[in-house]
């Protein structure tokens, strides 16, 4: 008896844990969700900088631009330029640093990594937005 209490106690408690876990994942990101959907090239000479890998460049979409990063020969990142820290500024834009690893908001200083949108210093507490992409050796989708 004293088994089977302990044991449908451990049960609920284990249910609960994972209900919390579930619950933290639902919770929304800072940056509103805008429809991302779009092709480019990297291969035109219009984004030479992308071209190579640890380039980087500014394009339009999202809400405030995205930066699309060359991670490697076949894989790229979109990261959304709006601040997760400051989301309702339009001024608090997201801009690559010149060492081309280090992204800050321009109005609360805060930092992440080029390569995944990680928060390297405050005060943000989010990682930014980031978009999937695809590459098959000539174009490059963006979307979420």
């Amino acid at each position: 008896m004293l088994v089977r209490v302990s044991l449908i106690i451990t049960f609920f408690l284990f249910l609960g844990s994972c209900r919390k876990k579930e619950d933290k994942k639902q919770q929304e990101h800072p940056v509103p969700y805008v429809p991302v959907d779009f092709t480019l090239y990297p291969g035109d000479p219009l984004n030479f900088k992308i071209q190579s890998i640890g380039g980087w460049q500014y394009f339009g979409g999202g809400i405030n631009g995205i930066i699309i990063y060359r991670k490697s020969q076949q894989e790229f990142v979109a990261i959304e330029r709006t601040s997760s820290h400051l989301p309702d500024n339009p001024d608090a834009k997201v801009k690559v640093q010149s060492d081309n690893f280090t992204l800050r908001d321009t109005i609360s200083g805060s930092k992440w990594q080029i390569v995944d949108g990680t928060v390297t210093n405050g005060p943000a507490q989010w990682a930014l937005r980031i978009y999937g992409t695809s590459f098959d050796g000539n174009a490059l989708r963006v979307r979420n």
